[in-house]
């Protein structure tokens, strides 16, 4: 599965333009994500220049090296600086309509291919299994 995942707010906390603090457990998940999984990790943020370089080398200080960095492939050229269409399977994006969730929560819906449900309210009956999207998309 291809995997884009944003980077201020997501991998570190938003202080842009600055790097800011590790988000606990992002590169680990990422990690584990792409060596475990072979999922392959797109670094898809709006930083540019020596500020996407930055970002670029704070992960793989930390050990994650991207497959491509605003890209769809490693050797891929944009044509244009401000427009890039990327494809993804999956988005990991702190702007996600809710929210991003913990990097453990987002590590077990990937893993085990079933979309993110809260869990239940006091007194309300879980929600029945069913296949979903991410089941789907992993052939499960």
């Amino acid at each position: 599965m291809i995997i884009a995942c944003d980077f201020d707010g997501t991998i570190v906390t938003h202080e842009y333009p600055k790097i800011g603090k590790p988000v606990p457990f992002a590169i680990q998940t990422l990690k584990k994500l792409q060596e475990e999984d072979h999922h392959q990790i797109i670094l898809w943020t709006v930083r540019e220049g020596e500020l996407l370089k930055e970002a670029v080398d704070y992960c793989k200080s930390k050990g994650l090296e991207f497959y491509a960095v605003n890209s769809n492939y490693p050797e891929e050229q944009p044509e244009h600086e401000t427009a890039r269409k990327l494809v993804a399977d999956l988005w990991i994006d702190d702007r996600n309509l809710g929210g991003l969730p913990d990097w453990g929560v987002i590590y077990q819906m990937i893993h085990s291919g079933h979309p993110y449900e809260p869990a239940p309210r006091e007194g309300e009956n879980p929600a029945p299994q069913k296949k979903g999207f991410f089941a789907n998309l992993l052939g499960k």
